[in-house]
């Protein structure tokens, strides 16, 4: 299906046709959890696995590629990301048990997998509830939180190569570490298999119950943020270096460090990406200078500057 268009830069002409839609100039923005940023060139929602697996293996070689899934751990640069965004929705979003099982699309809700686990018995998964994101991403940065990680109830997953050809990866082709997984970033992950243990429905409800308390206790859940900001290095925490060079609650524009929890950067309202970037890379420097320790971003910053001469231009 083609849609009709607002407008054209060309590049949807060069594009394979598709069962899925595509859509100009599309507000990404609107898609982040802190509603800020520029414009896809193009975006495209794949009808399914076999629509996305034919564009690949159609797209001309020049054009770049963006995938996106929930915006939870992401920030939109605000010259937007030329090329094509691919965002894997509803149709990547099904889950399935099978015994201990848990088959899911890669755009399936993390918090959503670990309560259909409880729904059939099914413990181990608790900690997705503590994760804003989709399984794609939780894949690509092997997530974690409340001392469990993906490679923990990892079984195996399913990608696209650049050439729209299938790959199954066992946990040896994943090669998971802190934060991190080997699998080429042009891969697209689709979907996965996770494998939990028998458990009592009461008893992992309670677990969900105390981890979403715990969240919304410790972490600003209600505001515009985008999780946590830095990984932690090995052996500290990002929040008290942080914490220890001075930066609680510390503003540039209308992007805050989070006076409740200082690895959450926040907008307050008027901030644009540049605001919310240029405060993390404040901390950055500030911790270095403290504490003589790198931190390394977490949160998945995409596109170009509102300057830049790729950065997309939305037509009037």
């Amino acid at each position: 299906m083609m849609p009709a268009l607002r407008a054209s830069s060309g590049l949807i002409e060069r594009l394979p046709r598709v069962r899925g839609r595509y859509d100009a100039y599309a507000d990404l923005g609107k898609m982040s959890w802190f509603r800020v940023g520029g414009a896809a060139e193009v975006l495209f929602a794949p009808a399914d696995a076999e629509d996305l697996a034919q564009f690949l293996k159609g797209k001309p070689d020049d054009v770049p590629l963006t995938v996106i899934g929930l915006g939870s751990n992401m920030l939109v640069r605000d010259g937007g990301v030329p090329g094509v965004v691919i965002h894997l929705g509803k149709a990547f979003s099904t889950i399935a048990t099978d015994g201990l099982v848990v088959r899911c699309g890669a755009g399936a809700v993390d918090a959503t997998v670990a309560t259909a686990a409880r729904d059939h018995g099914i413990a181990g998964l608790e900690f997705l509830t503590g994760i804003p994101g989709t399984i794609g991403g939780a894949l690509r940065m092997n997530a974690g939180a409340y001392e469990r990680e993906i490679k923990d109830i990892f079984t195996n997953a399913t990608a696209l190569d650049p050439t729209g050809e299938v790959r199954k990866l066992a946990l040896a082709d994943m090669a998971f570490s802190y934060r991190h997984t080997n699998v080429p970033e042009d891969w697209i992950f689709i979907g996965a298999e996770l494998t939990g243990t028998k458990g009592d429905r009461h008893e992992i409800t309670s677990r969900l119950r105390a981890i979403r308390a715990e969240r919304e206790q410790s972490q600003p859940t209600q505001a515009r943020t985008g999780g946590s900001t830095f990984a932690n290095p090995p052996g500290v925490k990002a929040w008290a270096l942080i914490d220890a060079a001075g930066l609680r609650g510390k503003q540039i524009g209308g992007a805050q460090i989070s006076p409740k929890h200082t690895n959450f950067l926040i907008n307050t309202g008027t901030a644009t990406a540049a605001d919310i970037e240029a405060l993390g890379e404040e901390a950055r420097a500030k911790v270095l200078a403290n504490s003589k320790i790198e931190l390394h971003w977490e949160i998945r910053r995409i596109g170009v500057a509102k300057d830049a001469p790729n950065a997309v231009v939305v037509p009037s």
